[in-house]
């Protein structure tokens, strides 16, 4: 075993883009807005009013397919100063039903691992999002028996991390997070005192992007798949 992973006794995990895919929807979903709205703007320009209006409505909806449905439609009427019509807010919804009924798609060597890892670890789900939409991935991805407690967050911050690890009596420098995200699944972990795993998945939302400034000095590993931990474990394959 790796010595920096010898007092760890919980590993939590992120669950979009670390366990199956998602962001490749929203990419798809964003270019099909782009088609709808293409009679008002430029499809680069619709794409950047797109991301404005989810982070002026994260407050008010959260994180997720349905707030990211909201503000498409709420800029489709911006855009058109109140004439798009009802078929193109129909296709809207009809996107927004069509990402969350997207078949899971787990990522390589997620069962592996989280089947590896629970002979000897407790494991624990830490994502954001809407929480139906999060139950009913975890349902249909057939990993939930992997795991010992689900936490879905409102915001992945320091303060939320260290209420969950204290809810459920975890001291940080037992815990491990593995993720895609440096501004999520990382760097909020390390700030506490826990250890971090960044797993990158090749797209990432503009609003979980960071700077080389902000990763400096920050203590975690970087791999190239999720498999590459049983080797720090000394967990078969």
């Amino acid at each position: 075993m790796n010595k920096d992973y010898q007092n760890i006794k919980v590993i939590g995990f992120d669950a979009d883009d670390t366990l199956w895919v998602n962001e490749t929807y929203f990419r798809a979903a964003e270019e099909e807005a782009g088609l709808l709205l293409s009679h008002y703007e430029t499809p680069n320009k619709i794409d950047q009013e797109l991301f404005k209006m989810e982070i002026k409505n994260l407050p008010t909806y959260g994180y997720g397919v349905k707030g990211f449905v909201l503000s498409m439609i709420e800029l489709a009427i911006e855009l058109s100063n109140g004439t798009v019509s009802n078929k193109v807010i129909g296709e809207m919804l009809k996107i927004g039903k069509d990402m969350i009924n997207k078949p899971i798609e787990l990522l390589d060597g997620v069962e592996e691992v989280l089947k590896g890892l629970s002979k000897d670890y407790r494991l624990i789900v830490a994502t954001k999002g809407d929480l139906l939409d999060q139950e009913r991935k975890l349902e249909k991805s057939g990993l939930l028996k992997y795991f010992h407690h689900i936490e879905v967050l409102s915001e992945k911050q320091e303060a939320n991390y260290s209420k969950l690890l204290k809810h459920l009596d975890i001291e940080p420098e037992a815990f491990l997070m593995v993720g895609n995200s440096l501004k999520s699944d990382i760097l909020p972990l390390v700030n506490i005192g826990a250890k971090a795993i960044h797993v990158p998945f090749h797209t990432t939302w503009q609003h979980e992007e960071v700077s080389k400034k902000d990763t400096n000095g920050s203590d975690y590993k970087t791999i190239n798949s999720l498999s590459e931990i049983l080797d720090f474990f000394g967990t078969k394959k």
